[in-house]
């Protein structure tokens, strides 16, 4: 079967990993069934889609809102944007974890803003009715609490977008275009390890006070999303690949 392209922006090594491993972990998947590029460390070379069953874009630093972009943000968010273009344009398996929402929105042409980030924890999050027809939440209940971290967020959906979450804190929490490109404001791919680990990784960026940090991880270790929260990457994995058949 074609292997999953995972585009990761993190500039530290032990985030890229972790990332790349919580996704094949809890995505069901295999390390060679994952490509990933390291997208600030190089641009990215031409690809062609029909390589991959599915396209996963991880988190980052970057900030589609960010003011003033230093030339790296700038060539990072063109290298993906050509992605995304694609993407559209094929309705082509697509699942943005977080930063997805940022990089999808301000593509396509909503608003994305520091309007409604969330502090790093938890969000208490609500299906819609699309999002209750929807594959990619199937099995997945109507509440569920996931965890966050982030400085921006969707502010006015995309013309072409269908809302399928929504919170009381930050009002988009995922949605859909077409029928196969998605993007979640919380971290489906993160358990209470894998944000301990983000936590201490990022103590020094801007997502809390770095006196914080011991009192965020224990918080962390201490706190479980739902788990059928992480189906979301299982059930993409099985439209991506009912795809390619």
């Amino acid at each position: 079967m074609k292997p999953f392209l995972l585009l990761s922006t993190r500039p530290e090594d032990d985030a890229a990993e972790g990332e790349r491993e919580a996704v094949v972990r809890l995505s069901g998947l295999t390390d060679d069934d994952v490509v990933q590029y390291r997208v600030e460390q190089e641009p990215l070379p031409e690809l062609d889609l029909d390589d991959y069953a599915g396209v996963f874009l991880g988190g980052g630093p970057f900030n589609a809102s960010d003011e003033d972009k230093s030339p790296l943000q700038r060539r990072v968010e063109a290298d993906l944007n050509r992605v995304i273009d694609e993407v559209v344009a094929r309705d082509f398996p697509f699942l943005g974890l977080c930063y997805g929402v940022g990089t999808l929105t301000d593509r396509l042409g909503g608003v994305v803003d520091r309007k409604y980030g969330e502090a790093v924890g938890t969000t208490q999050a609500t299906v819609t009715s699309a999002g209750l027809t929807d594959p990619l939440f199937d099995g997945v209940p109507t509440e569920f609490v996931a965890f966050v971290g982030h400085k921006e967020a969707c502010r006015r959906l995309p013309e072409q977008a269908t809302l399928l979450a929504t919170g009381t804190v930050c009002p988009v929490q995922a949605f859909r275009v077409g029928t196969r490109i998605y993007a979640t404001q919380f971290h489906p791919e993160l358990d209470s390890a894998g944000l301990a680990a983000r936590i201490r990784i990022y103590r020094d960026a801007g997502y809390f006070e770095p006196e914080e940090t011991d009192e965020l991880v224990s918080y962390a270790l201490a706190t479980q999303p739902t788990a059928e929260v992480h189906r979301l990457l299982t059930n993409f994995v099985a439209l991506a690949r009912e795809n390619t058949k």
